[in-house]
């Protein structure tokens, strides 16, 4: 595996790690995976920094919530310590194109910006 390859692919597993309920409502695990410059811009319209969207997951998240499904995801390695990934979600109906940046930390990478556009599929 070439090293841009690594770097998607690592990118690619902390995204998916964010999207597992046992994970989204436990802080530690969610901070250990946000950089601390963390930005996004959700699907509500809102503008979230790191604590904000920390303490929003861990409140959002029900005993019974499956994880986020996606599709079409696809990672790029822009620079070094950037990779950027594309993807679509689908949370009870609620669909949403998401893009987010994560960054190599020497802790490894962590999620740098999100932002998610709400979408209705076509029929």
């Amino acid at each position: 595996m070439t090293e841009s390859a690594t770097a998607v692919q690592q990118a690619i597993e902390g995204e998916l790690r964010l999207l597992e309920p046992a994970v989204r409502k436990d802080p530690e695990a969610v901070g250990a995976l946000l950089h601390e410059e963390f930005i996004e811009f959700g699907a509500s319209g809102r503008r979230w920094d790191r604590p904000s969207i920390i303490a929003s997951m861990a409140e959002a998240v029900e005993e019974d919530d499956l994880p986020i499904a996606t599709s079409l995801m696809r990672g790029v390695q822009l620079a070094d310590d950037l990779v950027q990934l594309t993807f679509d979600t689908d949370y009870n109906g609620r669909t949403a194109h998401r893009s987010s940046l994560w960054r190599r930390t020497p802790e490894g990478w962590r999620m740098w910006f999100h932002q998610a556009t709400p979408f209705t599929p076509e029929a």
